[in-house]
């Protein structure tokens, strides 16, 4: 049963919304940092002189080790206090963001992305849960979660814009630098404008809980990666049982504990556990940006900066939606909005799909518009009745699994649908290498477009131009795939949503059972 003060017709003030753009900035920024290597990758790797499996780690440790460590950091944050977790995340985050910027080594940087993870990791959740604190009235706290999904989700989008810009006119160390003052802000004004909230009853951390759910979700993420880039082999294969038989025991172990890390009980509530799934799902697509951005700067030939600009008016599009898929779902039922906009974002992936090599950028831009605003509504509203379906004193821990379910599925979706776009590029690009050019240039075309690409500019004419026209006709079948499966997704998620949330009322009306 809900808690009353999620009932409550209080309504906040100006000192709460001013405490929701105190949140929502280190939201903000906690997600450019996951998305934001997409284009930063190719310079840090030169500079650097970072080898493929060094490239991998710098994109995807931050990633891993946020959603490592949300689990823990939601639970810590509902027994130490919301706001005292929050402020010394912040704090990690500013110093961890110093250490990234002036790394000098692949190693360096890795390290550093890291604990930027972790200290991601104590933001995230604690944000959401305080917001279920400040907002009680429930017209008020889906707008309020909405603006802070807005620049959770939106911050995703925005990473390659930032990096795009950033790029065209500093170093990639000043990518890092960003979260020193917007973490300093938020150690300034959290005292004054962020309530302390923690659970008056929170019972004791299970450190063996702990344990058992970071051993569960970093071998799983390992193997999936070595898969997706080394085939199957025996190592990732056990990394990836061994990481199901410790879910196992963690499960096991939730259901034995009385002060569980994760209240199982909560998967119960059909609005909680379709919202999940279903997020985790929409997540996991947000790999396609990694390709269309590759295919913006290495098939069209464009810069970082005007990769990025052609894909902004996606991100303004997403971030609108967010915004206003509250107010819309006021009137109509959540299930039929969200519905409806995956259904968009599925005709998105039927745009992107007629996208060819020499094509040219409408189509691109209009099929990535109706991709990000269609997923909008359930990005938005789904962090509403997650959070809205526990009870005040397990907020945290509400979040944490939704910003869990976030994170692993925006890695997860780089290594599947990475490693299907890789796997149509690398079946196709056979027949258009050369017979006459070496072995090592035909094995870096092999390997990626950016290597074909590096490849064909070392050729004569007119061998480069044939390998690097058959380079982006491969890699733009691989596209075609990774959208396919992406729009397949979209509408079996619409399907199950219009099911499974048909009971749920317009934002602020009661179900008659209620009345």
């Amino acid at each position: 049963m809900k808690d009353a003060a999620f009932e409550s017709n209080i309504r906040a003030g100006l000192n709460e919304w001013i405490g929701l753009a105190v949140l929502s900035l280190p939201a903000l920024l906690v997600s450019v940092d996951l998305s934001v290597m997409i284009l930063a990758l190719p310079h840090i790797s030169v500079s650097l002189g970072a080898d493929s499996t060094e490239q991998l780690w710098i994109m995807d440790i931050y990633g891993f080790m946020l959603s490592g460590f949300l689990i823990m950091m939601g639970s810590l944050g509902d027994r130490l206090g919301r706001r005292k977790l929050l402020m010394i995340g912040a704090a990690a985050f500013g110093s961890a963001s110093v250490l990234a910027a002036f790394s000098n080594t692949s190693g360096m940087l890795i390290a550093a992305r890291a604990l930027l993870g972790i200290a991601g990791a104590t933001v995230s959740p604690s944000s959401l849960a305080l917001i279920s604190n400040m907002f009680r009235d429930h017209k008020q706290r889906s707008l309020a979660i909405g603006i802070w999904f807005m620049c959770s989700m939106g911050g995703m989008a925005l990473g390659p814009v930032v990096g795009g810009t950033m790029l065209e006119h500093f170093s990639w160390g000043s990518l890092f630098l960003l979260g020193v003052p917007v973490m300093a802000l938020l150690l300034l004004t959290a005292p004054h404008f962020l309530p302390e909230y923690r659970d008056p009853a929170p019972g004791r951390l299970d450190m063996t809980s702990v344990m058992l759910s970071m051993c569960t979700i970093l071998p799983a993420i390992y193997g999936l990666k070595e898969i997706a880039q080394q085939g199957l082999q025996t190592l990732p294969l056990i990394a990836i049982a061994a990481g199901v038989a410790f879910g196992t025991l963690f499960v096991r172990r939730q259901q034995r504990l009385d002060s569980p890390l994760i209240d199982l009980r909560l998967f119960a509530t059909p609005a909680f556990s379709t919202a999940l799934g279903g997020m985790f799902g929409i997540t996991l697509t947000g790999a396609s940006m990694l390709f269309i951005a590759q295919h913006l700067q290495f098939v069209e030939g464009l810069s970082p900066l005007r990769a990025a600009m052609c894909m902004l008016p996606g991100v303004f599009a997403s971030m609108a939606g967010m915004l206003l898929s509250p107010i819309i779902a006021r009137r109509i039922r959540p299930s039929l909005l969200i519905g409806a906009g995956l259904a968009i974002s599925a005709t998105g992936c039927i745009l992107l799909s007629q996208v060819g090599a020499g094509s040219g950028l409408s189509t691109l831009i209009v099929g990535y518009i109706f991709f990000n605003v269609g997923a909008a509504p359930f990005a938005s509203l789904s962090s509403d009745l997650i959070v809205g379906s526990a009870p005040p004193a397990k907020a945290g821990s509400a979040a944490s699994l939704l910003q869990t379910s976030g994170e692993f599925a925006f890695a997860l979706g780089i290594a599947v649908l990475g490693s299907i776009g890789t796997y149509v590029y690398r079946t196709q690009i056979a027949g258009f290498i050369p017979s006459d050019v070496t072995t090592l240039t035909a094995g870096a075309s092999r390997e990626s477009l950016a290597g074909a690409v590096s490849a064909a500019k070392a050729l004569p004419e007119p061998i480069g131009s044939t390998l690097l026209h058959g380079a982006q006709i491969a890699f733009t079948d691989g596209m075609h795939a990774v959208v396919a499966v992406s729009g397949g997704l979209m509408i079996a998620i619409a399907i199950l949503t219009v099911i499974k949330l048909r009971h749920i009322p317009p934002i602020g009306q009661k179900t008659p059972g209620e009345l």
